[in-house]
């Protein structure tokens, strides 16, 4: 006879846990299932450890830079990547630990090593044991999308879950992609010592943002000399040797790029090819993802769907607030719903960007009287104390309600000012109330009261 609970959770990534926490808390027997690593992609081949890789990565290019500041170093910069990878292990080990020994003390949850699939929509089979529960969450997340690309199947190559385990140093790293992965690992390598080809089907870098953005990211990348290959229409590999060579033109040429690894960044695909939803009449869209309402209920009653799986989000932090949401409305009498949340989302390059709501692209498509402030970081004292000036600062307004629709933050510190125009939004409140704040001098964030001060008409 299958065992009874009141809720089972499908996967440990960032949601699931903190559900699964939350429902215990309120006398809910609840199962959490894990099929492979717990803590999800962040904790072990995402956010953690690429953001420790990055700080690895920019220790060795500020050694470099010792000279502009008057400090002298002896000899080359040598990048042990041995002890790189073994810092970052350690770093993800306290990470995984600390999630799988949270959940294997959780009063009132069973941890259940296995794969989870559903048997109907009040049912889960793992291990070959049936379990049942009127509420089951799933929280299977996402992985690296392979795409059927000509002679991929006959060389190897990496995602950003393989080239964990990369202890030494590739001499040609050719990045398949030009968005906010490929872009972190290729700046990231090219930091260790590697020569870096960025190779990117579209017309530019990471389309989704506007094109001065793309155009000062490329800058970025390129003054650090990672080589970027733009309209790359057909994509195709073959062995030299050793080597993968990439041909990115469709018309048969000389023109290849012989790399020693290649990374395939394009993209991420939902974990849900065998996890039963058919049989539970689960509904997807056409690229696998689950299908889910504002406040993440499938259209089986009694079936949730957060985090990356949704396809309502890519981010840690959209995962998180899907527990929050599912939490609030199950839990609290509170209708929080997806369409309430701000976009908002970081490229960790250095320096990083940092994004809220509306493009400057989103803002003219949309018709509005718009204003709209620009300031290059060259102009921030604290940017040029820290010899660090790449890049800006752009905020777009709207006009007649003197609200803030978004901003893009490309510079030192802008994965964290943008928080202080994102506070502003959730606030909705006028621009006027940062304009007129008093912050700290000497910091980048003293200019965003300035910057607001000398918006212009959109046009």
């Amino acid at each position: 006879m299958a065992e009874k609970f009141d809720a089972i959770v499908i996967g440990t990534g960032q949601s699931g846990p903190s559900l699964a926490a939350r429902m215990t808390r309120e006398g809910m027997k609840t199962a959490i299932i894990e099929r492979k690593l717990f803590g999800g992609t962040c904790v072990n081949v995402g956010c953690i450890p690429t953001k420790t890789l990055v700080a690895s990565a920019r220790a060795a290019h500020m050694a470099r830079r010792g000279a502009d500041f008057g400090v002298a170093i002896e000899g080359s910069i040598a990048v042990d990547m041995k002890q790189v990878k073994a810092r970052k292990d350690a770093v993800v080990r306290q990470s995984n630990e600390g999630v799988t020994n949270w959940l294997k003390t959780m009063e009132n949850l069973t941890v259940y090593e296995g794969h989870g699939r559903l048997e109907s929509a009040s049912s889960v089979r793992v291990n070959g044991e049936s379990i049942e529960a009127d509420r089951i969450i799933l929280n299977v997340g996402a992985r690296a999308n392979v795409p059927d690309l000509p002679g991929l199947d006959d060389v190897d190559y990496l995602t950003n879950s393989s080239i964990m385990d990369v202890d030494f140093l590739p001499e040609h790293l050719v990045v398949i992609g030009g968005s906010y992965i490929g872009l972190e690992f290729a700046q990231m390598y090219r930091r260790f010592g590697s020569r870096v080809t960025v190779v990117e089907m579209g017309g530019r870098l990471i389309a989704r943002d506007d094109e001065d953005v793309s155009a000062e990211v490329k800058g970025i990348l390129e003054a650090e000399g990672v080589e970027v290959r733009l309209d790359a229409a057909c994509i195709a590999f073959a062995k030299r040797g050793d080597q993968v060579a990439v041909t990115a033109d469709c018309e048969p040429g000389p023109e290849e790029i012989v790399g020693s690894h290649v990374l395939l960044a394009v993209g991420r695909r939902p974990n849900t090819d065998d996890l039963g939803l058919d049989t539970a009449g689960v509904e997807t869209d056409p690229r696998g993802f689950i299908t889910v309402d504002d406040q993440l209920r499938t259209n089986v009653p009694g079936i949730w769907a957060i985090g990356d799986a949704n396809g309502r989000g890519a981010f840690t932090h959209t995962s998180y607030n899907d527990f929050e949401i599912v939490a609030a409305n199950m839990f609290d009498d509170d209708a929080r719903r997806v369409t309430d949340r701000i976009t908002t989302y970081g490229l960790f390059i250095d320096p990083p960007l940092g994004r809220v709501g509306m493009t400057e692209r989103e803002v003219r498509e949309s018709g509005r009287k718009a204003l709209i402030g620009k300031m290059m970081m060259a102009r921030v004292g604290r940017a040029r104390e820290r010899g660090e000036t790449q890049g800006f600062m752009k905020v777009l307004v709207d006009a007649e309600t003197k609200r803030i629709l978004g901003a893009a933050i490309l510079g030192i510190g802008g994965d964290e000012v943008v928080h202080s125009l994102l506070d502003v939004m959730y606030a909705d409140v006028p621009y006027t109330v940062i304009q007129r704040a008093m912050h700290i001098h000497p910091t980048v964030t003293e200019l965003i009261p300035t910057l607001l001060g000398d918006l212009k008409p959109l046009v």
